[in-house]
């Protein structure tokens, strides 16, 4: 448990470290940077639930509302025994600048509930989820704060959330409402490809990095930590590519074959073992420990965040870090990791795909319309590409790292708002 607020605690503290870094080389207006540095709204509430033993447990949950300047909150929601103020915060920061660098009309929302969904029914989870946004109440709204699909969430806990913050609404408005959330199901209003969207983008990305330096990604080799649903995508589309997966690692352990791990064929595994990856006949066991050390050429991280440390960033061989994940590698280790010349991408550009695809299926629902996935792919590239070519735009203008870079993009977009309305009154 130590361990675990450490790495919580930890997360709040590198998010602000980015943050002042880029807005020291930026030259952010102290103004400014003193309303970015803090939260608009935190909400904390505690709720109870019926479980199917027929006895009462009351649960925690958060939503921390960053910043609005462009627009509504927008944010995933988590179940995980991890989630608390402190990384919902973090959190809600992080998706401020992410939506600033992708221009869309969003602000920075995240929350969630302290829990392990593991120890709970399917009914259990369905009685929490509409019980949790019934106590939210008015603090989300598709106008107002829109939160999506994030650890342990999916589209039929969005599609629990639209239904339960509808009903509240009076008969003749409730269907205006169902855009409350993202990543819904198809038959709620979703968006054809927003489930692959986060990895989707991870790969468009890591195909920019190439075309920049002139690498063909055909049979490189890479490694994904985390399997769910991030990590399989990116996987699927860097399959397309010629790339090669070779290792990969979950919360059951990790396996590698340094011959290559078809992900299909380890997607269809995990699902028969909750999710697992250990076991995989295809495979061979190894050390946890090792795992960062694997020689390979890229490292995508799609798990939890704060996993590369100085405990592991000595022992990485790859040329290149995709952010699949939020906040996985600490400064600390970013700094030693830059100076030997191994290349970020970061968590705000990497793995903007999400937040976009929600976007869309925002516009799709507040016109009354369906997209065609094929469309909603070509969209996102386009997008996530402009995005690329600004960070290395700006970090190379300014001689820094591109997360720092992409940092700038976002502070100089919403500085620019603030500059031309003012500070109301």
């Amino acid at each position: 448990m130590e361990t675990e607020t450490k790495k919580r605690t930890g997360m709040y503290e590198n998010v602000m470290r980015q943050f002042n870094r880029a807005a020291d080389v930026l030259g952010l207006d102290e103004g400014i940077r003193k309303i970015l540095g803090s939260t608009n709204s935190e909400i904390v509430v505690h709720f109870p639930v019926k479980l199917d033993n027929g006895k009462i447990e009351v649960f925690n949950g958060y939503r921390v509302q960053h910043n609005n300047a462009l627009g509504p909150y927008k944010g995933g929601l988590r179940f995980h025994p991890t989630v608390d103020i402190d990384a919902a915060r973090a959190l809600a920061i992080w998706m401020t600048w992410k939506t600033a660098l992708a221009g869309l009309p969003y602000g920075g929302g995240k929350g969630g509930v302290t829990i392990d969904p593991s120890k709970y029914s399917a009914a259990e989870l369905e009685r929490i989820t509409r019980r949790f946004t019934y106590a939210l109440g008015d603090n989300i709204g598709p106008d107002v704060d829109i939160p999506a699909p994030d650890v342990n969430t999916n589209p039929q806990i969005m599609a629990w959330i639209a239904d339960t913050f509808a009903s509240t609404k009076s008969p003749a408005t409730r269907m205006l409402n169902l855009h409350v959330v993202t990543g819904k199901p198809l038959g709620s209003g979703g968006l054809e490809g927003r489930d692959r969207a986060t990895g989707f983008g991870v790969v468009v990305t890591i195909k920019e990095w190439a075309k920049l330096n002139n690498i063909d990604l055909a049979g490189k080799t890479y490694i994904v930590q985390g399997f769910g649903n991030v990590g399989y995508w990116a996987s699927h589309f860097m399959e397309e590519l010629g790339a090669k997966l070779i290792a990969v690692q979950d919360a059951s352990g990790a396996i590698y074959n340094k011959d290559g791990i078809n992900p299909e064929e380890l997607d269809a595994y995990a699902k028969q073992y909750k999710g697992a990856v250990a076991g995989f006949p295809s495979a061979s066991r190894m050390e946890a420990e090792d795992f960062f050390g694997v020689d390979c050429d890229i490292i995508i991280p799609a798990a939890l965040g704060n996993q590369i440390t100085m405990d592991n960033a000595h022992v990485i061989k790859a040329s290149l870090i995709a952010e699949g994940a939020n906040g996985p590698t600490d400064t600390v280790a970013e700094d030693f990791l830059l100076e030997k010349g191994v290349k970020i991408i970061p968590d705000i550009l990497c793995n903007s795909g999400g937040v976009i695809g929600s976007y869309y299926e925002w516009l799709q629902n507040k016109r009354s319309e369906n997209w065609k996935i094929a469309d909603v792919l070509h969209l996102l590239e386009d997008k996530i590409s402009i995005a690329f070519n600004k960070v290395v735009e700006t970090s190379d203008s300014f001689n820094t790292d591109w997360r720092t870079g992409a940092y700038m993009v976002a502070l100089s977009r919403i500085e620019q708002t603030y500059k031309e309305r003012g500070v109301f009154p």
